[in-house]
C-alpha cells in the first residue's frame, strides 16, 4: 500500500504547482507540424515578354528585345517564315524595317496576318529548347483605291450571231480586289461568269435579242462589273454593248437548202413526166410512119402491076393506101398537145436548172442569201402553176442517174431543140 499512496501524493502535488489557467482546460491539444512553403526555382525555359501580336505602320521600324528565364549567354535566337526583311539576333533582338517598296513590288501586303516562328536553344545542351510563334500585321494611312478596268472600251457595237469577249483585269492599290459581281441590265444567257480579275467575258447575242419594235432595231446592253476588296470597298467598270438585228443566218442557210432540196426533186418529177410523155409521142410517131410507109408501098405496087398489065391490081392498090389514112388518123392521131407539153417541161427543167446556178451562195456568209432564196421560191412556183395541168408521177421506176441520162441524151436534144 504505501507504493500506490505515494505514487498519488506524486500526482497531486504535480496538479497544484502548475499554472492555474492552464488548469482549467479540459483537454490537451499537441501542435500540428507546418508545411514547408518556400517555392522552388522553375527550371521550365520560357520567354518573358513575348508579345503574340504586333500590328506595325509601313515605313515604321521595330526593334524589339526578347528576354528569356535563364542565363542569354548560354542561348542563342532563330527565326523561320518571317516576311521580308525581318531578322533575329542571337541574342533575341528582333528588328525590321516596314519599306514601302516592299509592298508596291507584292512582296508584302496591307491587313494579312503573317505568322512568325521563332525559337530559342541551348548551345550546349540541343534538348534545351522552346519553340513558339507571334504574328505581325501591317496597315498604312494612304489607301490607294482598286480599280477594275476591263480590256475593251465602254462603248461596243456587234451584231447578233457574233461573239464578244474580253479580260476583266484588275489595277491593284492598297487593297486587291479579291471578288467581282457581274450584273446587266436585262437578262442574258450563254455568257461566262466573271468572279475575280482576270477571268474572261464571252457571250454571243441571240438572233432574237433585238425586236423589230426596239429603236432602230438596235438594243442596248449595259454590263455592269463590281469589285470588292477585304475592306468592302467597291469599284463598278460599266461597259455599254449596242446589239444590232441581224439576219439569222443558220436558218437562213437551211431554208436556202430545203428550198434547193425541193427544186431539185421537182425536176426530177418534171424529168419523169418528159420521159413518160416523150415516149408517148415517140410511139405515136412511129405507128404513124408505119401507116404512111404502108401506104406508099400500095401506091407503088399499084403502080407496078399497072405497067405489069395487071390492070385490076393497079387499080386495086393504090385505093387501100388511100383507104389507110383515116385508119391511121384514127388508130394514132398526132399528139401536138402532148409534144407541146414535153417542150414546155423541158424548158421549165432548163430555166430552174439555171436559176439554180445563177443563185449559188458565195462564201461562208453571203449576204444576199434571202434574196436568193426568195428568187428561187418564186421561180419554182412560178413553174408549178404554170405545169399545174401536165400530170406529174413519183419517179419510182428509174433513178436519177437515168432520168439525167436520157434527158442529156445528144438525140433527145436534137428532137426537141428550137428550130429557125
Amino acid at each position: 500500500m504505501k507504493p500506490l499512496l505515494r505514487l498519488w501524493l506524486l500526482f497531486v502535488a504535480v496538479v497544484f504547482s502548475v499554472d492555474p489557467a492552464f488548469a482549467q482546460i479540459p483537454t490537451f491539444h499537441a501542435p500540428l507540424q507546418l508545411q514547408d512553403t518556400t517555392a522552388k526555382p522553375d527550371d521550365t525555359l520560357r520567354i518573358r515578354n513575348l508579345d503574340p501580336y504586333f500590328s506595325l505602320h509601313v515605313d515604321s521600324s521595330l526593334s524589339y528585345q526578347l528576354e528569356i528565364n535563364r542565363d542569354p549567354s548560354r542561348y542563342f535566337f532563330f527565326m523561320k517564315d518571317a516576311p521580308v526583311g525581318m531578322k533575329v539576333k542571337e541574342n533575341g533582338l528582333i528588328t525590321f524595317r516596314a519599306d514601302k517598296s516592299y509592298f508596291l513590288s507584292g512582296r508584302l501586303k496591307y491587313d494579312v496576318q503573317y505568322k512568325v516562328r521563332i525559337g530559342v536553344q541551348n548551345l550546349d545542351n540541343p534538348k534545351d529548347r522552346l519553340d513558339t510563334s507571334f504574328t505581325i500585321q501591317f496597315f498604312t494611312t494612304d489607301v490607294i483605291p482598286s480599280r477594275v478596268k476591263p480590256t475593251v472600251s465602254s462603248l461596243l457595237s456587234i451584231d447578233e450571231g457574233d461573239t464578244i469577249n474580253f479580260q476583266v483585269q484588275c489595277e491593284t492599290g492598297t487593297y486587291p480586289v479579291e471578288s467581282i459581281n457581274f450584273f446587266s441590265n436585262v437578262p442574258i444567257r450563254g455568257n461566262t461568269i466573271v468572279k475575280q480579275c482576270g477571268d474572261l467575258f464571252t457571250w454571243s447575242p441571240p438572233y432574237d435579242f433585238a425586236k423589230e419594235s426596239d429603236s432602230g432595231k438596235t438594243k442596248l446592253l449595259i454590263l455592269y462589273f463590281v469589285g470588292t476588296n477585304k475592306m468592302f470597298q467597291r469599284d463598278t467598270a460599266v461597259v455599254k454593248i449596242y446589239v444590232r438585228d441581224a439576219l439569222n443566218y443558220p436558218y437562213a442557210k437551211d431554208d436556202y437548202n430545203q428550198t434547193i432540196q425541193n427544186i431539185r426533186l421537182y425536176m426530177l418529177r418534171l424529168k419523169y413526166a418528159f420521159f413518160q410523155l416523150d415516149k408517148k409521142v415517140k410511139h405515136t410517131r412511129n405507128t404513124r410512119q408505119g401507116f404512111d410507109i404502108t401506104a406508099a408501098a400500095t401506091g407503088l405496087g399499084g403502080t407496078v402491076a399497072t405497067a405489069s398489065n395487071n390492070m385490076t391490081t393497079g387499080e386495086i392498090l393504090p385505093s387501100v393506101g388511100v383507104a389507110m389514112v383515116p385508119v391511121k388518123e384514127t388508130a394514132a392521131p398526132p399528139l401536138t398537145a402532148e409534144q407541146n407539153q414535153a417542150t414546155l417541161v423541158r424548158a421549165a427543167v432548163k430555166r430552174l436548172d439555171y436559176m439554180i446556178h445563177e443563185n449559188t451562195l458565195v462564201g461562208d456568209k453571203d449576204p444576199d442569201i434571202t434574196k436568193k432564196t426568195a428568187a428561187l421560191k418564186g421561180e419554182l412556183k412560178q413553174t408549178q402553176v404554170q405545169l399545174i395541168d401536165v400530170p406529174l408521177e413519183e419517179t419510182s421506176s428509174m433513178t436519177e442517174e437515168q432520168l439525167n441520162a436520157y434527158f442529156d441524151n445528144p438525140r433527145v436534144n436534137k428532137k426537141y431543140r428550137i428550130k429557125h
